[in-house]
């Protein structure tokens, strides 16, 4: 992927982040904690998954998947690999398989070793999370996806953007022992920095779509008097607004989001 492509991807959970290249290999305390985590309950693999999509692409694209499949064969460095791993994953988000998307930005991670990256694979999930249609694919992207941020945590567990992002994973597919894990994270985050504009749009935005319209327009006014200038508490409150049927407040808003988005 290219840069603007990477950070495009990132933007869908509010994050925007360019990849970090480099060639040192990956925090021995990271291949420990990823060594420790357990996988052996994805309900499906990579394999399959690939199998699927395969079957599904028309000859041009199947082409210029086969294409970068063997440049990546006969790459020997790291470096060189990471930038194949990145191609991949453009074209195959590019197809609209972000679960193999993933799995390909997990590659660059795992090379690259920055949070950066991490963050770039999780994101990369929780899209495919968002976006599939069959429970088993749900599952192993989110598994994946917190995975990822979790890895991302460990190399700078100051940063919350990360934390929101590991959140939103729980949220976007909740465990069935404990449906509310990803709202009660957030909630957390909310109560040690109750100032934190991106934890109090995120949870406005989940208010907003289940319904909780007054709920979510608090936050929102509580984010704006933090920044007044903030392009998603200026959208979300018009979304929140229109939902609780405060029509001059939703368009006043909405017009002030046009002219941010122009």
């Amino acid at each position: 992927m290219t840069k603007l492509q990477w950070a495009v991807i990132a933007s869908a959970v509010g994050m925007f982040f360019l990849i970090y290249l480099g060639c040192e290999t990956t925090p021995e305390n990271i291949k420990a904690l990823e060594k420790s985590r357990a996988l052996a309950a994805e309900s499906t693999d990579i394999n399959t998954l690939l199998q699927d999509a395969r079957s599904t692409l028309d000859n041009r694209a199947s082409g210029s998947i086969l294409a970068l499949e063997t440049e990546l064969e006969k790459t020997p460095a790291d470096s060189a690999r990471a930038e194949v791993f990145k191609r991949l994953a453009s074209k195959w988000y590019e197809l609209g398989h972000p679960a193999i998307s993933g799995y390909y930005a997990q590659q660059v991670a795992e090379l690259a070793g920055g949070e950066e990256a991490w963050s770039i694979a999780g994101t990369t999930y929780t899209i495919c999370v968002q976006q599939s249609q069959e429970q088993k694919t749900r599952d192993f992207c989110t598994g994946r996806a917190v995975q990822a941020f979790e890895n991302a945590i460990s190399l700078n567990p100051q940063e919350t953007a990360h934390q929101v992002n590991l959140a939103l994973a729980y949220a976007s597919n909740p465990p069935p022992d404990n449906p509310m894990k990803g709202i009660l994270m957030l909630r957390d985050l909310n109560q040690k920095d109750p100032d934190n504009v991106l934890v109090l749009n995120t949870l406005a935005r989940l208010a907003i779509q289940t319904g909780q319209y007054p709920r979510a327009v608090e936050r929102l006014e509580r984010a704006l008097s933090l920044e007044p200038d903030n392009s998603n508490t200026i959208c979300l409150l018009a979304e929140a607004y229109r939902g609780s049927g405060e029509t001059e407040k939703a368009e006043a808003f909405a017009g002030r989001c046009r002219s941010l988005q122009r």
